[in-house]
């Protein structure tokens, strides 16, 4: 069946006053096909419309409709993309999924490499998936930006990597959209000795000769779990490697400032926790355009959290209930001087910050996006934890209460005895929880990684 069937038609939207019909499938606008979500929000912006129906018994109409320009038609079908998300192509080396335990929900399991979710959701791609039409669609509708994981720009050793005998074609296709003016966000997962050195030195060479168009670059390291009997050899970077990384990233981002404006390539905060380095100041990191991939993260939650204690009265947080934090372990040190910063405004704040080692993935992985509940109940029991437990709601897949292991948030509560609050992404919002503020869900504290799509960071 179609998956351009309308599923549902949202009370007193555009569509629904126009008198479209739940069951119809929508085939053309302004005659235009539309194929999949793409389609439909490009050729829908416009303020006057003509849809082209299907009804169930083959029959067709035509329906124009009148609507604020970018207004939304309010039209819901079968799937979000209208179409099956596509997956991955590559067997990349690095490849996080592949290091994951059985028996985990099926969704962990499936790597998407589909440029619809790159343009809607910030998801990264290989490129490798796209066939000539699709990357002409692409520079045709202006979709843009798109995330791209290049990891290398040698087509050798990039085919190499992906394990795809296509995967060295994706970087003229990436010249081809920077003639074309699409912007393209870059992310590189240095591996020690595969595509570090002087590999990586080509590849910011070559993507700088793409700037603009490639508007920001962020070089993350490798994530190696305890599930890897059978893969590529690979290990994790120590503190000798992260320091090599830095110095050669920092020195072509101070050449690219210099000449352009920009550094245009950032390593993630992780490179300088491995490295025993302190992070650059806030304004090192721009616009903080790779925040998603934890480029400067923990900075800008510093800075945040600063600016929020100048804000707040040492009389607001004095009735604050003992609380504790459990986050990753690259994160604990940031966290425990912040509790320290607002202890030192009010010495009534009492809290304690639990770094919680990784024994589910293995002790070499330390963003707490990646801690679960199982984890987080076998480190904690019979801990102080004062009245409430906050964590980096990035543990929780989103929108919901439940762990990568699939204990739920509500088990962690009652195996620990404490509320246990999810908390934002946000200095201002781990203030108020500091506080005992309500505060909204989202993640501090560690590498940011939506619902399933947290692999994307190993992609």
């Amino acid at each position: 069946m179609s998956m351009t069937v309308i599923r549902s038609v949202d009370p007193r939207s555009p569509a629904h006053r126009a008198g479209v019909r739940v069951g119809e499938t929508l085939t053309h606008i302004n005659g235009h096909q539309i194929v999949d979500v793409l389609d439909y929000k490009f050729y829908s912006y416009d303020p006057r419309l003509e849809l082209t129906l299907k009804a169930t018994d083959g029959s067709v109409r035509t329906l124009r409709v009148r609507k604020s320009e970018g207004e939304d038609l309010g039209l819901e079908f079968e799937t979000y993309l209208m179409d099956r998300a596509r997956s991955c192509a590559n067997n990349c080396i690095f490849c996080f999924v592949d290091q994951m335990p059985p028996g985990m929900r099926k969704s962990l399991y499936f790597k998407d490499d589909d440029a619809r979710l790159s343009f809607l959701m910030g998801n990264y791609l290989t490129l490798t998936n796209l066939s000539q039409r699709e990357v002409q669609r692409i520079i045709d509708l202006r979709i843009s930006p798109i995330n791209v994981s290049v990891h290398t720009t040698d087509p050798v050793l990039r085919c190499e990597m992906l394990k795809n005998k296509r995967a060295g074609e994706s970087i003229e296709t990436m010249r081809r959209f920077a003639q074309n003016h699409i912007t393209m966000n870059c992310q590189i997962v240095s591996c020690p000795g595969i595509n570090d050195g002087p590999a990586l030195d080509r590849t910011l060479k070559e993507l700088a000769e793409m700037y603009p168009a490639v508007n920001s670059i962020s070089v993350v390291p490798v994530g190696v779990t305890r599930f890897r009997e059978g893969l590529y050899p690979l290990t994790p970077y120590d503190r000798e490697g992260a320091a090599r990384v830095l110095d050669q990233v920092e020195a072509f981002a101070a050449r690219h400032l210099e000449e352009k404006g920009t550094r245009l390539v950032w390593c993630s905060d992780e490179f300088y926790l491995l490295a025993g380095r302190d992070l650059p100041p806030e304004d090192y990191f721009e616009e903080f355009t790779q925040l998603d991939n934890g480029v400067g993260m923990l900075r800008l939650l510093t800075e945040e959290f600063r600016r929020a204690l100048d804000l707040m009265e040492p009389e607001e947080m004095a009735g604050a209930a003992p609380f504790s934090i459990a986050t990753g372990v690259s994160a604990g040190p940031f966290l425990t001087r912040l509790v320290d910063m607002a202890r030192e405004k009010c010495d009534t704040i009492k809290g304690t910050v639990y770094p919680i080692v990784n024994r589910f993935f293995g002790e070499t992985i330390t963003v707490a996006g990646l801690v679960t509940g199982g984890d987080l109940i076998d480190q904690l029991r019979g801990k102080q934890l004062g009245e409430r437990l906050l964590i980096p709601a990035n543990m929780l897949r989103s929108g919901e209460r439940v762990f990568l292991d699939d204990v739920s948030l509500d088990d962690v509560e009652r195996e620990l005895g404490v509320p246990v609050i999810p908390v934002a992404q946000d200095g201002y919002e781990l203030l108020d929880a500091v506080c005992g503020i309500q505060t909204g869900p989202a993640a501090f504290g560690g590498q940011t990684l939506p619902e399933d799509e947290w692999y994307r960071y190993n992609r």
